[in-house]
C-alpha cells in the first residue's frame, strides 16, 4: 500500500473543496444586495401565495412518495440485467429472482400495514 497512489485522489478533494470555497465566498460579493419587501415576497409560477404554506401533511402521502422511490429504484436495477440476460445466464436469472422475492416480501408488508388504504 504506496501513500502515494492517494495523491491524485487528495488533489481531486482539494479542488473541489477549493471550488467550493471559492464560489461560496466570491459569488455573493458580486452581484448587488438590494432588499425590499417586493423582491422577499413568495413567488410560485406567476400566482400570488395564499395562506400558510406551514400545515401538516398526513403521513399517508409520505408513505406513498417513499413506496414510490423504492419501487422506483428497483426497476432502475432491472435494466443492468435486462442488457446483459443473455450473458449472466442462469446465475444472473437466481440472483433476479432473489432480488424480486425481496421486493415482494416487502410490498406484502407494506399492504399488511395498510400503507395504501387511504381511507383509514
Amino acid at each position: 500500500m504506496d501513500p502515494s497512489g492517494y495523491f491524485p485522489i487528495v488533489l481531486q478533494s482539494l479542488v473541489a473543496l477549493g471550488f467550493v470555497a471559492l464560489v461560496l465566498i466570491v459569488v455573493p460579493m458580486l452581484g448587488p444586495r438590494r432588499q425590499s419587501a417586493k423582491k422577499g415576497e413568495n413567488f410560485e409560477s406567476g400566482i400570488a401565495s395564499v395562506g400558510n404554506a406551514r400545515f401538516p401533511v398526513s403521513i399517508k402521502y409520505l408513505m406513498t412518495a417513499i413506496l414510490f422511490v423504492l419501487f422506483d429504484v428497483e426497476v432502475i436495477f432491472f435494466y443492468p440485467y435486462a442488457v446483459n440476460f443473455r450473458e449472466m445466464g442462469f446465475e444472473g436469472f437466481y440472483a433476479v429472482l432473489i432480488f424480486v422475492a425481496v421486493f415482494l416480501i416487502g410490498f406484502y408488508y407494506v399492504m399488511r400495514k395498510g400503507a395504501f388504504e387511504w381511507d383509514k
